[in-house]
């Protein structure tokens, strides 16, 4: 995502959001569609699309709740608790929190997943640096103590 500033008046094309946030022009027309935008978005004279340095930024907070996997309905209804103004940051907090602890217990699962492939590339990179590599992961081999499979 690029990081050029707007100045606060400036408006923006939906090719240039577009740049900015990473989404497609079809994406941004969906965001619209859907209602994840915090407000309408804003046409000029000839009817395109005119996005503000706020939508710009609301869209990458959406990118990032998105790409850390938070539901299309949970955006949704978080975008309508925002239109809605003051008065249920409580439940803008239980989306957000719940959230949260979504990722945190993926970032735990993919440290997990990280330590078994880590050992396993240490084990393949010691054995192809000593030239044993060969039949590594062979499923028709077998422990000739235990008559388990070898491990890989």
């Amino acid at each position: 995502m690029a990081t050029t500033r707007t100045s606060p008046t400036e408006s923006l094309g939906i090719g240039e959001v577009a740049d900015r946030t990473g989404l497609s022009v079809h994406a941004l027309r969906f965001y619209e569609r859907e209602g994840l935008l915090t407000g309408p978005v804003h046409r000029n004279a000839g009817g395109r699309r005119r996005y503000s340095p706020a939508d710009v930024g609301w869209l990458g907070i959406c990118v990032r709740l998105r790409e850390s996997g938070m539901p299309l309905a949970e955006l949704k209804r978080f975008a309508e608790l925002v239109r809605e103004g003051t008065g249920n940051e409580p439940e803008r907090l239980r989306l957000l929190d719940a959230h949260q602890r979504r990722v945190e217990d993926r970032i735990r699962a993919l440290q997990e997943c990280h330590s078994i492939i880590a050992l396993k590339v240490d084990v393949y990179a010691e054995h192809v640096a000593r030239g044993t590599a060969a039949g590594l992961w062979d499923p028709t081999a077998v422990d000739k103590e235990t008559g388990a499979p070898s491990e890989a």
